[in-house]
């Protein structure tokens, strides 16, 4: 992550937590980064300089204007303003870090082989809290490879209780005997 998008993201984050709607910007900004993931041209038209700023910034306003908080449409602003509009992304995740941090929310990839029931993802949330200290925010992933088991991804640590990894770690014991 970058210098300018850390600055920028905390900043934004900073202004909302003193105005107490981390929460609504954060869940515009999710929308906003899923819509610009979809259709990453409308980021690259608002730092194309062969338009205006002006024509830059009236896109904006025309598009997102009583859609989005104004804190939201004014950091958009800010960014087409600065021809950065390409680091809305990365402003997004370190807004993300601090809201996180500040929440005391931990983000958990859970990979399995199949859905988890809603009984295993409760008792999974709980055991990463009782690890943590954190709430946890599952994203889950399925990967019907892994056989069984858990891979679980969470502040840079990895933690894999799968059957294909026992069972490789199995195979190597056999093998080196």
């Amino acid at each position: 992550m970058t210098e300018f998008a850390k600055e920028y993201g905390g900043a934004l984050y900073e202004l909302c937590a003193e105005e107490g709607i981390t929460e609504p910007v954060w869940q515009e900004l999710q929308s906003l980064r899923d819509a610009f993931r979809e259709s990453p041209d409308f980021l690259r038209l608002m730092d194309n300089l062969s338009l205006t700023r002006k024509e830059r910034l009236s896109i904006l306003d025309e598009t997102l204007k009583g859609r989005v908080h104004a804190y939201t449409l004014n950091f958009l602003r800010l960014l087409t303003e600065r021809n950065a509009a390409c680091a809305f992304r990365e402003c997004v995740s370190a807004y993300e870090q601090c809201y996180r941090q500040a929440h005391q929310v931990v983000e958990a990839i859970v990979t399995t082989a199949r859905p988890l029931t809603d009984g295993q993802r409760q008792k999974l949330t709980e055991k990463i809290r009782a690890m943590t200290g954190k709430q946890a925010e599952l994203r889950e992933k399925i990967d019907e490879s892994l056989l069984g088991g858990v891979l679980l991804q969470m502040d840079g640590k990895r933690y894999d209780n799968t059957v294909k990894t026992r069972l490789e770690a199995i195979r190597r014991a056999m093998t080196e005997e």
